[in-house]
């Protein structure tokens, strides 16, 4: 069994290993770290032999720490790391070399539609009946765009949002409200099958599904980085926020929202942020926590996202695709029998 998994910031970890009589009978660690004294791997893998096949990730680090030799330096990984990358290798986990990455850049939709085309999308690729996506988002409207769990009347001041044309909408991904201006904001969405996290946390999983939006951002000069959980920062503030499902169908949805311009007076209106909300990130006003893109970057919108997407398709390449007519059958019906009911979007009032 093989895994590989690029730690988010750091180094490739690579593991080989084989199972008899349910325990890991053999195993080999290798990698573009760093790591002294040279003593550290050969005492790792000895550590890891014999463990049952069945352990939990905690177990295996505790395992892999253990053994480290006395002042033992691993640079660019960690004991935590390696035993993420046992439980993948286990787990049969993928990497996003192995699929054929298709793109979706548009069109625009109403934030209704938005909504039922993430699960239908994702549905899809579950099903094997569309491939790995990248999906840019377009936006016809504004739009408040709340998490599965979140309370409408605790995030969104409805009279302000009414008053300034934003549609409240709720997703199926848990997470924080997403302010919309049309113009103003950069979204995708992946789609993937499960296998590509397997092994991982959740935690895990979303700086590993964003690693590619650190690079990108990094080569516009940002010195950007993943803040947990699921944060896009840089010393200038953050930048966007991550949310994710995985979906019983076998895939997982991994969607980002990044501000590229933003009226954060607006914002402020608009969502009910509190102080404590504010306080807990360290500054006093909204305007102060977010800093756009357009900012940081002096680039235009499209700009921004042909380097996303440049980055991507080096690293994973990208194929051009379209949204079929049976997708927006079925996104029509999701949005008359679910996302537009009340009762989706009140389901926590």
């Amino acid at each position: 069994m093989h895994a590989e998994y690029k730690v988010p910031g750091g180094k490739l970890v690579v593991v080989d290993l084989a199972v008899s009589d349910d325990r890991i009978s053999m195993f080999r660690l290798a990698g573009d770290f760093f790591v002294e004294p040279d003593e550290t791997i050969p005492a790792i893998e000895a550590a890891v032999r014999g463990m049952p096949a069945a352990s939990d990730a905690k177990t295996l680090t505790a395992r892999i720490a253990d053994a480290l030799p006395d002042g033992a330096v691993l640079l660019g990984f960690s004991a935590e790391a390696i035993a993420t990358t046992i439980r993948r290798a286990l787990s049969s986990a993928t990497t996003f070399a192995d699929y054929d990455w298709q793109l979706l850049r548009g069109p625009a939709l109403a934030p209704l539609q938005q909504m039922a085309l993430d699960q239908v999308l994702a549905e899809c690729v579950g099903d094997g009946s569309r491939g790995p996506t990248l999906r840019i988002w377009e936006w016809k409207s504004p739009a408040v765009v709340i998490g599965s769990f979140q309370s409408v009347s605790n995030e969104v001041d409805r009279d302000n949002s009414e008053r300034y044309g934003f549609e409240i909408v709720r997703r199926i991904s848990g997470g924080g409200a997403m302010f919309i201006e049309p113009q103003s904001a950069i979204t995708y969405s992946l789609y993937a099958p499960s296998e590509l996290v397997n092994g991982m946390s959740f935690a895990e999983s979303y700086a590993f599904l964003d690693e590619w939006v650190i690079i990108a951002l990094r080569e516009l000069g940002l010195d950007a980085r993943y803040v947990p959980l699921n944060d896009i920062a840089s010393s200038a503030g953050k930048i966007g926020g991550a949310a994710q499902k995985r979906l019983g169908a076998g895939s997982v949805l991994h969607h980002v929202t990044m501000a590229y311009d933003m009226d954060a007076d607006r914002m402020t209106e608009v969502l009910r942020i509190g102080r404590e909300k504010l306080s807990d990130k360290g500054v006093k006003s909204a305007n102060k926590r977010v800093d756009p893109l357009k900012s940081q970057t002096g680039l235009t919108r499209d700009e921004v996202i042909e380097t996303l997407l440049g980055t991507f398709r080096s690293l994973n390449g990208l194929t051009d695709s379209e949204i079929t007519p049976e997708e927006m059958e079925r996104v029509e019906k999701l949005v008359a029998e679910k996302f537009s009911t009340e009762d989706w979007i009140q389901r926590v009032p």
